[in-house]
């Protein structure tokens, strides 16, 4: 009867504690009710009411939904939460006399983030990407029914909301393409047309396109900037005369690694292409880093951040928890058999050129609220990764290498047949 009793007990308690950590989740989800908003203007009651043409600029939060409270933050992790909650001062931006007038194209983006595509009139390409998410599209329907939706909505609080300021200016001194964003405020206006309600007095990053439109770059003999599936499509047409630059995607690899930017597939990324006499060489460019500086805390995010589970989701640590996670099918399509000396030569380059000074430098475009935040813990853990980035290269080769090819189209050219793509490798034929 003891014993019985002494089991009664310990299942009563067990219950407890299961009921109090659910209900846990439910608390900690339930204070990121909305999943997408209007960024909020500090300080002004009516935004409707407020004529924008009488101001340069604005002091504007990126997002008010991942403020956190003390079961949110242990539950959920603090992340980035008041980065986008912090006010920061940007330009107020009217399409029609940007640049001599934009015009607006169609939408894009991903799932996660409302985009629109512009024309400049000197006919460069740019794209308007919001700086907030609307992950709807990425809830599960089991994630809806049990009213978790939030825990994937919360989940962008980890994505730092001006990460892609700072990486460009780190890309430029690494020797790589970026697409030179800059933060704007873009209030509605008639030339949003039909887009006003979606994309009007919300903030965005005004960046080049990763495809189309003039040349740009500082490249010469530039045909044309495309993206992967119509590189894919050149190659098939023309055969070895179309290759890539090898060391410059290896090194723009390593720049991900280096910067924690863990999603890297096939669709966020250009190319441009040089053409002489009959040769083609594609030059990479990338794009969209939202999750540069990825930053995972709590309870939550860390038991589904496992590699078991899922694999490619690290946190931006001193030290990479699974480099194995980090190989992306992009790589062994257009990687796999390159020389490890290659990957070698360019961390050697990466870690010359990434100085400590130069680290600290690229994070002074940060506003200064957002640079007391946050830079101080992303730069130190910056120059570890920096220190460590041969080693990292050597094995990354390593596991590039091992993978067999391809048997599955790469994202973005699943559509294709294999007249218009080569499935297996980007040199395969």
């Amino acid at each position: 009867m003891v014993i019985l009793g002494s089991m009664k007990k310990w299942m009563l308690i067990t219950l407890v504690l299961i009921v109090g950590a659910v209900g846990s989740v439910y608390i900690s989800l339930s204070s990121t009710a909305e999943v997408f908003k209007t960024c909020e203007i500090m300080g002004l009651d009516d935004i409707e009411a407020i004529n924008f043409s009488r101001h340069d600029s604005v002091l504007v939060a990126a997002s008010t939904l991942y403020q956190g409270n003390p079961l949110k933050n242990f539950m959920q992790g603090e992340q980035y939460r008041e980065a986008w909650s912090t006010p920061v001062k940007v330009p107020i931006v009217f399409l029609d006399t940007l640049m001599g007038g934009m015009k607006v194209i169609d939408e894009g983006g991903g799932k996660q983030t409302h985009s629109l595509k512009l024309r400049a009139k000197s006919g460069a390409i740019y794209t308007m990407r919001g700086i907030n998410k609307d992950p709807k599209a990425l809830v599960p329907d089991f994630a809806r029914k049990l009213g978790l939706e939030n825990i994937i909505v919360d989940g962008i609080s980890a994505q730092h909301p001006y990460a892609a300021l700072v990486v460009s200016k780190l890309a430029e001194k690494g020797g790589l393409l970026h697409t030179a964003p800059r933060a704007i405020f873009v209030p509605k206006q008639d030339i949003l047309d039909k887009h006003n309600s979606k994309y009007g007095n919300r903030l965005f990053l005004l960046e080049h396109e990763t495809e189309g439109g003039i040349n740009w770059t500082p490249y010469k003999d530039v045909v044309e900037i495309m993206d992967t599936d119509d590189l894919q499509q050149l190659r098939m047409q023309h055969g070895k005369l179309v290759t890539i630059d090898r060391s410059a995607l290896v090194r723009a690899r390593l720049f991900d690694i280096l910067i924690g930017d863990w999603d890297r597939h096939a669709k966020q990324w250009g190319w441009v292409v040089q053409k002489k006499n009959e040769n083609y060489k594609a030059i990479p460019l990338p794009g969209d880093r939202d999750n540069a500086f990825f930053n995972i805390e709590g309870l939550i995010p860390t038991i589904i951040a496992n590699k078991n589970l899922l694999p490619g989701l690290q946190a931006f640590d001193k030290e990479i928890d699974y480099l194995p996670g980090l190989v992306m099918p992009f790589d062994i399509y257009f990687l796999k058999n390159t020389s490890v000396d290659v990957f070698i030569k360019e961390a050697h380059f990466l870690q010359s050129a990434l100085s400590d000074e130069v680290i600290d430098q690229a994070f002074k475009v940060w506003p200064e609220r957002i640079y007391k935040l946050d830079a101080i813990d992303i730069i130190e853990t910056l120059k570890v990764r920096r220190d460590n980035l041969v080693a990292y290269a050597t094995d990354f080769s390593t596991l590039i290498n091992g993978h067999e090819y391809l048997s599955e189209p790469l994202k973005g050219s699943e559509d294709k047949s294999s007249d218009e793509v080569a499935v297996a490798c980007f040199e395969c034929d």
